[in-house]
């Protein structure tokens, strides 16, 4: 049973019930804050959904939870990619990937396959690995204490440590792992047909278990001989983590039952590769600062130290008309183009506003349709006088999306950059 609602809805699905397994399953708190998911008193299950999008597959029925800004699960795939560096556009024609409506997770699962087909056709990276064995000849170097210690007196067993040029590496134990993966739980049997094949290949070249995935992940540096693998680790990442690193589902029992993406993230995410994007095409010498802490704005003067931070998403600086110009741009992913400013967001830009902002400003960047025309508030003191503003500015995700797939994808990131420095495209 398919059981689909919008991210932040609530509804109640009447007839379908838990199994014994899916109580169980849910009972550990895994899915606390992303999906409340509660048999109801008067019969049927109770779902509601927060900011995360994606999929929950238990025993008795299949929770999707949708994009409630985009068009589907294909979207948010494109918003991913282009988030964590790629180019928003992907390997197959949108017609293969939207047959025979797969979920977002099956979505994943296809781009780490043909990522994973792609390495093995074009060789995967190779690299020298110290090995120490106990070997009938001398290769590389002979350990001399360890053959004391273990082989003293003989010449048929060599105590040797020695450089083989070995697949058995972290780029390729990563896609192995997200492959058999995919093997194991995607949907269509025809994935998984490709998926075994893959992982089968990648698995004698790299046997070694992938381990702690965080650690991996942290460990990998790309140069010029791994820059290819960049776009299969992060889709393998994906699939893994159930979503994201900072996600729950990487070790756990809902690993290959929960895929999950938190849209507030990804929004912020999105926003920010847009604004560095059109910072880097615009001429103005503008710089882009992503997560940037403030420790200084927020002064505990009995302690006479930093009393917290003040992190807004985005601090576009530099000189603007020979003057010296900052401005803090927050991501919200609120539908603000249909209702006001809450209060409490309105209190953090103001905040940011007369801390960072040179002049006082600040801006909110949202989710809206092509009609929105964002708000404009002030902040007058006691005579009235203006202290600083704060403006909202609403982008089409679509056809943000649309752009970056065709001819001319910087016109995206040019188009926001213009409406948040309130500058004509």
């Amino acid at each position: 049973m398919r059981l689909s609602l919008s991210e932040h809805g609530s509804r109640v699905f009447p007839g379908a019930c838990l199994t014994p397994a899916d109580r169980r399953l849910l009972a550990d708190g895994a899915l606390d804050g992303m999906l409340r998911v509660r048999e109801s008193a008067g019969g049927g299950l109770e779902v509601e959904a927060t900011a995360y999008v994606g999929v929950v597959r238990l025993e008795a029925c299949e929770i999707r939870v949708l994009p409630k800004y985009l068009g589907g699960g294909l979207d948010v795939l494109r918003m991913l990619d282009y988030a964590a560096g790629g180019t928003g556009r992907l390997l197959s024609s949108e017609q293969d990937l939207t047959a025979g409506d797969p979920d977002l997770r099956d979505l994943v699962a296809l781009m780490v396959t043909e990522h994973g087909e792609r390495l093995l056709r074009h060789g995967v990276r190779r690299d020298y690995l110290t090995r120490e064995d106990d070997l009938p000849v001398v290769r590389g170097r002979l350990l001399a204490d360890r053959q004391i210690l273990r082989h003293h007196g003989r010449l048929d067993r060599l105590a040797c440590r020695f450089d083989e040029h070995d697949a058995d590496v972290p780029d390729n134990r990563l896609c192995a792992a997200a492959l058999e993966r995919v093997a194991r739980t995607a949907r269509p049997d025809g994935l998984r047909a490709r998926a075994r094949r893959a992982a089968a290949q990648f698995a004698a070249l790299a046997p070694t278990p992938l381990g702690d995935l965080r650690a991996v992940v942290a460990g990998l540096e790309y140069h010029r001989h791994n820059a290819h693998y960049r776009s299969a680790h992060r889709w393998a990442e994906l699939l893994l983590s159930g979503g994201g690193l900072d996600g729950l589902f990487g070790a756990g029992p809902l690993a290959s039952r929960a895929f999950l993406v938190d849209m507030n993230g990804l929004f912020e995410d999105f926003v920010t590769r847009l604004l560095q994007e059109g910072a880097a095409g615009s001429g103005l010498g503008l710089r882009v600062d992503a997560q940037a802490r403030h420790r200084r704005v927020l002064f505990d003067e009995r302690a006479r130290s930093p009393y917290s931070e003040v992190r807004p998403d985005v601090l576009i600086l530099g000189e603007r008309d020979g003057r010296p110009f900052r401005l803090p741009v927050d991501a919200k992913y609120k539908l603000y183009d249909r209702k006001k400013l809450s209060t409490a967001d309105l209190y953090q830009a103001f905040l940011y506003a007369h801390a960072l902002g040179t002049p006082a400003a600040c801006v909110l960047v949202h989710p809206g349709g092509p009609e929105a025309t964002g708000a404009r508030v002030a902040v007058r003191d006691w005579d009235g006088a203006t202290s600083a503003r704060v403006r909202s500015v609403a982008v089409d995700l679509r056809w943000l999306l649309g752009r970056l797939a065709g001819p001319e994808p910087s016109g995206a990131a040019a188009r926001v950059w213009a409406d948040v420095l309130d500058q004509p495209p």
